[in-house]
């Protein structure tokens, strides 16, 4: 897939173990002009430490804090800016507080679930409001979601209320910005070694269960998550919207 003069924004690369990560080494390849954002100035040594890896040219980093409407609006105008529009954007920004994901759903403090549902969830609904108006036509968000929103998974607790959320709001916005020609999807990716996935406890437990039960009998890597979201980005995927593809070896299918 050629995606040489197309530019993606790529949201929430925290090291090289990141999905978001596994996303840009895709869009890379493929040709694409890549545009960073970081939550603050500790995060750009080690993004300017992983654009060594890439192939292209990819100089743009903008800081961007998803928990503030102006961070995110000033983002996305420094963007337009820069760029003079943009093809898409990938979201992969997700937060719990780790004691929100010991014991049981019910132990969740009201606090603890406003900082999972405004970070994890209405970010997207920011991002889209603020990113639509620098999107080139036939534009495309893609987020990242997890199948603990459609199941009950222990130890996910609050996160996947979170999940749960985020994915009506793929079906939301994909409707409310069809009318406009851009497409909304997200990518509910297998189990996979990231920053985020060490605060769920008995993670090694999730990661032997796929591969003793998932049809392909072993776990997905961040690349090949990457490359199903270059091809939602992507033109080859301009009639598909409001969709949660599952990239998890085909786990989620079985009973």
């Amino acid at each position: 897939m050629d995606l040489s003069g197309k530019t993606y924004v790529i949201m929430g690369v925290a090291n090289k173990r990141s999905i978001a990560w596994g996303a840009a080494r895709a869009l890379d390849k493929m040709g694409a002009k890549l545009v960073f954002t970081i939550l603050g100035e500790r995060f750009r040594k080690e993004l300017d430490k992983l654009l060594q890896e890439l192939e292209g040219d990819h100089d743009l980093i903008v800081e961007c804090d998803v928990s503030s409407d102006e961070s995110v609006e000033n983002a996305f105008k420094e963007i337009g800016e820069k760029t003079g529009g943009v093809d898409g954007v990938m979201h992969a920004i997700a937060f719990a507080n780790k004691d929100e994901l010991k014991g049981g759903i019910s132990d969740t403090t009201r606090e603890g679930f406003k900082v999972a549902l405004d970070i994890s969830a209405y970010s997207l609904l920011s991002v889209a409001k603020h990113s639509k108006a620098i999107l080139n036509e036939g534009g495309s968000l893609v987020t990242m979601t997890y199948l603990g929103g459609e199941r009950a998974m222990p130890n996910y607790n609050v996160m996947g209320v979170a999940k749960a959320a985020l994915d009506a709001n793929v079906r939301y916005l994909a409707y409310d910005l069809g009318e406009s020609g851009f497409r909304v999807n997200a990518v509910s990716a297998g189990p996979i070694r990231t920053l985020s996935s060490s605060a769920v406890g008995e993670f090694k437990t999730i990661l032997k269960e796929i591969e003793q039960r998932a049809p392909l009998r072993r776990n997905v890597d961040q690349l090949e998550v990457g490359n199903t979201v270059a091809f939602l980005l992507s033109d080859l995927a301009s009639g598909i919207t409001g969709e949660v593809v599952h990239v998890d070896s085909g786990y989620h299918i079985m009973a």
